[in-house]
């Protein structure tokens, strides 16, 4: 199986080439091809099929990839199908790379460049690469993704075609090559690069008066499309070919090199990086740059600003392009290391920066002037109109690099810096590039070019494990590939060292600073002010994934403007991120850095003064947050005290904001329960679990429920029986709505002996409720309904009339599913009383999901609907997700039944959208459901 994007997108396989749909479709499978085994956000994917995004989009495009994913394990070899995946909110292709024609074409060019064999080796690997080609990329594809797409792949094509034919004519053989370099010189004939290759190839194959011809055409065309002459390289070719000295062994961009009195042209780049992997989309963004410096409006230097974390391959990132396109720039490549973050703190001064520049261009030192100022306009001049790349490496800040940008509109500067220039951005119009951590696709590559692929598919899980260790940081991963290429221990022995608690930085140490990430981040952490140096010590301590704003003010126990300031310090020196506003993150080993200074350089007093504002802060508004969402529910057993000093809880006013912080925060609220659990901190651990329960039962995300009650549980084994009994019922009905009934019928059982010890008549009620509903899930109605209605008399004994409510709901479920619907009625039609008096929202809307059930079975189609509705405006607006897909699926059923079918396939396919979200099993019923409606609807006419 092959899928073909270096032309029309296609699939092939089992000999034959397969029909993959519309060309919407061939967008969706080419969008997911490009970046083959990482993981394509929904939103990027929708960005790269339409320019304007329409109404209705997300579905279209999860139906495009159902059918994509058919297509792909039909085309497959038995037993190894590929498949189309979800995954961290988007999709993955998880096909060997190798069966996609560009990413073959690449690997090819990477293994002609490494190979260590001969001409005629690196020749077959090359041709094999080129003839992948078959045409325009992306073939028939539009939009602004496809044209960028489709520039980049033509531009790696054109070099691959260079590189092909320079070893072809080394090899002997330059007639094998002319007729294709004819052929796409006519084509683009402004590509130097192009021309240079084919005088070349000419003049091996004896034909030096064509190869002169060419030459004159060529400069041609540079005169009358773009007003300039040929670049030094092809004039100095010229030259010699005239003479007769041209050396067709040689490459052509350094086939010949300028006489005396010539000017100097600099190619100061260091080595390009040894096995340089991933980085796709970086690269294409650079190469963006070569669009923009070119465009006819231009009058200013284009400037890139790559910034990112210590280690994560910024310097990398910018060699290894600018050695891609050094064809582009003529007239020299500048590069300077300006050791920004040196540990020395010997940060290079602008003025030994343009020294060294100005001695590269080939300025005698008896000319160099004495000011900085005149320095720099000499530097200036000498580049003016030139075709020149400036390489400004590990910058600290603006003002290092002001003076060494050139002025000229043909020059192109590209920045790298630990800190994020913004004045750069601001007042230079540079462009900025953040670089994150390697995807896991990347990091593998890397690694298995450091150790082999027989190395990494001996131990995959262990390859793994390390690259987790390592927070696919580039140069973590270079560490530990460096220390097992010095053994022949088996990579879980290195795995075991970087997973040790404590020692991760320890193994990621190959002997000296440079290549040590541990120095390495301090280098960063020294250049910070004393109170950010603090508060990253600290924010080492918080258990939670990212922090917001608030947050981090109650752990530091500053007001939120000054931690605001605090924060905004350490985005800018990339030891945080901020992937949305106000919130904030950094990979793995920063975090296991900051944890480790905050224990070394923080007192105990001061540490846990520390955690306990933030799990106040945390515990106090998710408190607030769920009386907002639940207004009737009980008071929490287990009290809150006041918040420490320093600690500033939000104070959300309204259902929406309090769905809003609960959104935003509910994956750091969860590993906070598992934290304080952990450390002994019970209290906060089973408030926090209370506060969470109405949020995550509403929103179905009862793994996470279930994973906090677990947390509140432990917590519970320190506190009075009545918070254990409370903890075991919450967790028994997570681990009933994930099908776990063993384990939540032992939960009740305990919840409910330590009730009837406490004489707790409504925990008991409350107890036997959560009995019904578990023999509910396992169509035992009869036993339901006898646990409902002692729930109903304990309630009644207990005066609790919303408990009452839903003890009456459940009993009319139970009669209604044990074939009794007038009975069902009564009872519902009670509790929706007691329920509208109490105003409990929750409590009406599953009554009347109930009642509508009940009618429908009765034959009352139109008062089901009418229910159902009912249910439904109140479950959206109090957002409990699954319930809304319940109802929608039995409203459907009612559509149907009454005789309308369209209306039933709206409201299930909302229900399927929802629930496969949710990746909840019953998405397979309603699936299987509308399925059943397509094969008795009649076929549609296809629209032309």
């Amino acid at each position: 199986m092959q899928i073909q994007v270096l032309g029309p997108v296609q699939v092939c396989g089992n000999g034959r080439t397969l029909d993959v749909g519309p060309r919407q479709q061939r967008h969706v499978l080419a969008a997911l091809a490009a970046d083959v085994g990482r993981a394509v956000t929904t939103e990027m994917l929708m960005d790269r099929v339409w320019e304007q995004v329409p109404p209705g989009a997300r579905r279209t495009l999860h139906a495009h990839i159902t059918r994509i994913r058919r297509l792909l394990e039909g085309a497959a070899p038995a037993g190894t199908p590929p498949t189309v995946v979800r995954r961290s909110g988007g999709y993955v292709l998880d096909v060997d790379p190798d069966r996609i024609d560009v990413h073959r074409m690449r690997r090819l060019v990477g293994q002609a460049r490494v190979a260590r064999c001969g001409d005629v080796e690196r020749a077959a690997l090359l041709r094999e690469a080129v003839e992948l080609w078959r045409g325009d990329p992306l073939g028939g594809l539009t939009g602004s993704w496809a044209a960028r797409t489709r520039e980049r792949w033509r531009r790696e094509y054109l070099d691959t075609v260079v590189a092909w034919a320079h070893t072809e004519v080394r090899f002997g053989d330059p007639g094998a090559v002319i007729a294709t370099l004819r052929e796409l010189t006519g084509e683009h004939p402004l590509v130097e690069s192009l021309a240079a290759a084919l005088m070349q190839a000419l003049y091996a194959a004896g034909g030096p008066a064509e190869a002169l011809e060419h030459y004159a055409t060529v400069r041609r065309h540079l005169a009358d499309e773009l007003g300039v002459d040929p670049g030094p390289d092809l004039r100095a070719m010229h030259q010699a070919i005239l003479r007769g000295e041209l050396d067709p062994l040689r490459d052509p961009a350094a086939a010949t090199r300028p006489g005396a009195g010539a000017p100097v042209i600099p190619r100061q780049l260091p080595a390009d990086v040894p096995g340089f992997t991933g980085r796709a989309g970086h690269l294409a963004e650079l190469d963006a740059l070569l669009t923009r410096r070119s465009g006819a409006a231009q009058t200013a230097v284009v400037i890139s600003a790559v910034s990112g974390t210590a280690g994560v391959g910024k310097t990398a990132l910018a060699v290894h392009w600018a050695h891609l396109v050094a064809r582009e720039f003529p007239d020299g490549q500048l590069y300077v290391n300006l050791r920004g973050f040196d540990p020395d703190r010997r940060m290079m001064a602008p003025v030994d920066a343009v020294r060294g520049f100005l001695d590269a261009l080939g300025v005698p030192p008896g000319r160099v002037p004495a000011a900085l100022d005149a320095q720099v306009a000499l530097y200036r001049s000498l580049l003016a109109d030139k075709r020149v790349l400036v390489v400004l490496d590990n910058a600290r800040d603006a003002e290092q690099v002001r003076p060494l940008l050139p002025a000229t509109p043909t020059a192109l500067a590209v920045v790298t810096s630990r800190n994020q220039l913004t004045p750069l951005l601001a007042v230079d119009g540079a462009r900025p590039l953040i670089l994150d951590i390697l995807s896991p696709a990347e990091a593998r590559d890397l690694l298995t070019y450091r150790l082999g692929a027989q190395r990494i598919a001996a131990e995959p899980d262990v390859v793994r494990q390390i690259i987790a260790a390592c927070a696919r940081l580039p140069l973590a991963l270079s560490i530990a590939a460096a220390r097992a290429q010095q053994s022949s221990f088996p990579l879980a022995t290195l795995a075991g060292e970087l997973s040790e608690a404590g020692r991760q930085l320890d193994a990621l140490d190959a002997g000296d600073p440079v290549s040590q990430v541990r120095a390495v981040f301090s280098w960063s952490v020294t250049a910070l002010s004393p109170p950010a140096a603090r508060l990253f010590r600290l924010l080492g301590l918080h258990p939670g994934p990212d922090i917001g704003t608030p947050a981090a003010a109650s752990l530091a126990g500053h007001p939120v403007p000054e931690t605001r300031r605090l924060l905004g310090e350490l985005t800018r020196a990339n030891l945080l991120a901020e992937p949305v506003p106000g919130r904030y993150t950094c990979h793995d080993l920063l975090r296991a850095y900051a944890a480790e200074l905050g224990h070394s350089a923080e007192s105990e007093h001061d540490r846990l003064g520390a955690i306990r504002r933030v799990l106040d802060h945390y515990t106090h508004t998710a408190h607030a947050a769920d009386r907002l969402l639940h207004p009737t529910r009980d008071p929490i057993p287990v009290p809150l005290i006041p918040p420490a000093t320093g600690a500033s809880p939000a104070d959300p006013t309204d259902h929406q904001q309090a769905m809003a912080w609960l959104s935003t925060e509910y994956p750091v609220l969860v590993a906070v329960v598992r934290y304080a659990a952990e450390t002994g901190s019970d209290a906060h651990a089973w408030q926090l679990a209370w506060a969470l329960n109405t949020f995550l039962d509403r929103r179905g995300q009862w793994h996470d429920q279930a994973a906090a009650w677990q947390g509140a549980l432990h917590a519970a084994g320190r506190l009075p029986d009545p918070a254990r009994a409370f903890a075991r019922r919450r967790l028994a009905y997570a681990d009933t709505q994930l099908g776990r009934h063993d384990a939540a019928h032992t939960h009740l059982q305990h919840a409910l002996d330590l009730y009837t010890r406490a004489g707790d008549l409504s925990g008991q009620a409350f107890t036997h409720y959560n009995l019904g509903y578990l023999l509910q899930r396992q169509d035992r109605y009869d036993q339901a309904l006898d646990h409902s209605q002692q729930a109903l008399a304990l309630h009644r004994a207990a005066g609790h009339r919303p408990g009452q409510g839903h003890a009456l709901n459940s009993v009319g479920w139970c009669a209604a599913q044990l074939g009794d619907h007038a009975q069902a009625l009564t009872a519902c039609e009670q509790a929706l009383v007691l329920f509208e008096e109490v105003g409990d929202g929750h409590g009406q809307a599953s009554t009347l999901d109930s009642l509508g059930y009940a009618h429908h079975h009765l034959g009352h189609h139109a008062q089901a609907v009418d229910c159902f509705r009912r249910a439904l405006s109140l479950l959206r607006d109090l957002g409990h997700r699954y319930n809304v897909a319940d109802v929608l699926d039995r409203l459907g059923e009612t559509h149907q039944a009454a005789g309308d079918p369209a209306a039933a396939r709206t409201v299930w396919t909302e229900a399927l959208d929802i629930l496969t979200d949710l990746d909840h099993p019953d998405a397979e019923a309603v699936r299987v459901k509308l399925k059943d409606l397509d094969q008795v609807a009649v076929p549609a006419t296809e629209p032309g």
